[in-house]
C-alpha cells in the first residue's frame, strides 16, 4: 500500500472518528484563540486530520490521491526510502505551514476556526505542478489547462479571496500551502527550477 493511501486511509478514519465525537472534534479542529491562550499547538496538525462534511473530505482526498502518487513516486525515485520520509514531511509540514499565517491572524479572534488537509493537499499539488509544468489538469475532468497556468491562476484567485475574506474558506491556508510546497520542492531537488523552466519554455499552446 502507498504511503499516499495510508494517509487517506488515517484522514477519513480520523473525520469519522471525530464526527461521532464532539470532545475530539473541538480539541483538534484550529482555533488559533485557544492555540495562543492554552499554547495547544498540535491543532496546527490535528486539524489536517478532520473536515467539516464528507464533501469536503471527499474533494481533498480525491486530490491528495490524483497528485499524492505521482510525487510520491517523485520523490521515492530520486531519494530511495529518504523520499518517502520526505513525501510525508511535505505533506504534514504543508498542514503546519498553511494554518502559521491563519494563526497569526485570527489568533485574538475567540470565534474563528479552521480545518482541512487543504494546507497539505496544496502543498502537494503545488509540488506535481513544479515538477510536471506542461501536464493538464482538469477542473470537473472539461476544462483542463497546462499546470502550471492552472497554479498561477490558483494562487492569484487565493491572494484575492483572502484579502476579500468572509466566504468561510480558508483561503490563507491553500495559498501558504501552495507556497510551502514550491519552497520545499526546491530546497529538496534545486535542479527542479531549471527543469521547470525548460518544460514552460518548451510548451506550445498547439502542439
Amino acid at each position: 500500500m502507498s504511503i499516499t493511501l495510508i494517509i487517506i486511509g488515517i484522514t477519513v478514519i480520523a473525520s469519522l472518528y471525530a464526527w461521532n465525537n464532539q470532545t475530539i472534534f473541538q480539541k483538534w479542529i484550529l482555533n488559533p484563540y485557544t492555540v495562543q491562550r492554552r499554547k495547544e499547538y498540535h491543532r496546527l496538525l490535528t486539524s489536517g486530520l478532520i473536515h467539516n462534511d464528507y464533501m469536503h473530505l471527499f474533494f481533498n482526498m480525491f486530490a491528495l490521491y490524483f497528485f499524492g502518487e505521482l510525487i510520491e513516486q517523485t520523490y521515492i525515485m530520486a531519494f530511495g526510502q529518504l523520499g518517502a520520509v520526505l513525501y510525508v514531511g511535505l505533506y504534514v509540514l504543508g498542514i503546519i505551514a498553511s494554518d502559521i499565517p491563519t494563526y497569526l491572524k485570527h489568533r485574538n479572534h475567540p470565534h474563528y476556526n479552521s480545518l482541512g488537509a487543504s494546507g497539505g493537499v496544496a502543498s502537494v499539488v503545488f509540488s506535481s505542478i513544479l515538477f510536471y509544468p506542461t501536464e493538464k489538469i482538469c477542473l470537473y475532468f472539461v476544462f483542463c489547462l497546462p499546470s502550471f497556468i492552472f497554479g498561477a491562476i490558483y494562487m492569484l484567485y487565493s491572494y484575492m479571496q483572502a484579502k476579500r475574506g468572509g466566504d468561510y474558506i480558508n483561503h490563507d491556508a491553500h495559498l501558504f500551502g501552495a507556497i510551502f510546497g514550491i519552497v520545499f520542492s526546491v530546497i529538496t531537488m534545486p535542479s527542479v527550477v531549471m527543469h521547470f523552466f525548460n518544460q514552460v519554455a518548451g510548451w506550445r499552446l498547439i502542439e
